[in-house]
């Protein structure tokens, strides 16, 4: 049969008016209702298809309230982390026929904001949220809010009262690695903590502080730096820690990326990695292990489960299981990995 070629893109008031039927007709036999005899769908299906019509996705979604696409924002997709939880969004979300528009801060505060701003105006149903270090204002989130879009954290989570969230539990991640490196001998561990801006941040000190009191140890807090996670940081904070008094032995640093810059550096010290200084960090990192020098132990974030997790809780908020202002909070389990040397 010959193709007709219609002048613009092809409406459903064009097929009915070329089939003499009413637009109401034509709907329902688009949507196979029941009402439409076989012979009249199969008209109205053959002739948009040779119109090349494509259902109006925008008035579907307008007539339903929803996009079904979900904003997801986080500071780095070049982290192993991050890349590994986007894997257990989207296979989530796709699983539920949502589909994902991705956005990156650069732990930009005022890209972060811009990006919010954009998805907004890009109707999405709701966020999934890992906030930038430097973030320290949260009014972009709260006009997510009041546009009745919800939001939920993960990972880095801002300190608010009234969020959904879901995160590792790093302070009996840090009591592990304390423990695991008290056990080895090491009596004086110093920290290379993230900005004292992050929640994350405070767990890790907490963690550290908690597993020296669990042995009986004296907490120094000269041993914990806060440095801002780029190379020349950690360059700065081993530098600190090394000009000590008190000879540290061991550093827990705030990741894998943080505790293979702080390797570099204390090789450029004659440091004898293992013997001299040992490292234990977060993440797990797979790419650490291909490091001459990977951490002796790191704690392990479930990155994807987490992802999974953020994903449903999102779709519970979405489907109405639970009250935007009833607040979900999910805190998931870390565990130490220690690596074989």
């Amino acid at each position: 049969m010959r193709k007709v070629v219609s002048s613009g893109q092809p409406t459903i008031k064009e097929i009915a008016k070329r089939l003499n039927i009413s637009v109401s007709t034509v709907s329902r036999a688009l949507h196979d209702h029941h009402s439409i005899g076989l012979r009249t769908k199969t008209r109205v299906k053959q002739l948009a298809a040779e119109l090349n019509y494509e259902r109006n996705q925008t008035a579907i979604y307008f007539q339903q309230g929803k996009t079904f696409t979900i904003g997801i924002l986080l500071p780095e997709l070049s982290e192993a982390f991050f890349a590994s939880a986007i894997s257990g969004i989207e296979d989530s979300a796709y699983s539920n026929n949502y589909t994902v528009l991705l956005g990156q801060s650069h732990d930009d505060e005022a890209r972060e904001k811009q990006i919010i701003q954009s998805m907004k105006q890009h109707r999405v149903d709701g966020c999934i949220v890992s906030i930038g270090k430097n973030t320290s204002n949260y009014e972009h989130f709260e006009m997510l809010q009041q546009a009745r879009i919800p939001v939920v954290f993960f990972d880095r989570i801002p300190d608010l009262p009234n969020m959904h969230s879901v995160s590792c539990n790093l302070e009996s991640g840090t009591v592990q690695a304390v423990d695991f490196l008290l056990k080895q001998g090491h009596r004086v561990i110093g920290m290379i903590n993230g900005p004292e801006t992050m929640v994350a941040s405070h767990e890790r000190a907490a963690g550290y502080i908690r597993a020296l009191q669990k042995h009986r140890l004296k907490y120094d807090p000269k041993l914990i730096v806060h440095a801002d996670l780029t190379a020349s940081g950690t360059d700065k904070a081993m530098q600190y820690l090394l000009s000590l008094k008190r000879k540290v032995t061991a550093v827990v640093t705030f990741n894998d990326y943080v505790a293979m810059d702080a390797v570099q550096y204390a090789l450029k010290q004659k440091l004898e990695i293992n013997k001299d200084i040992t490292f234990v960090s977060y993440a797990n990192t797979p790419v650490s292990g291909y490091t001459a020098f990977p951490p002796a132990a790191s704690v392990e974030q479930f990155p994807y489960e987490h992802g999974q997790a953020a994903t449903h809780m999102l779709l519970s908020l979405l489907n109405g299981e639970h009250a935007l202002n009833d607040y979900q909070r999910t805190i998931m389990e870390s565990q130490l990995v220690i690596h074989n040397r």
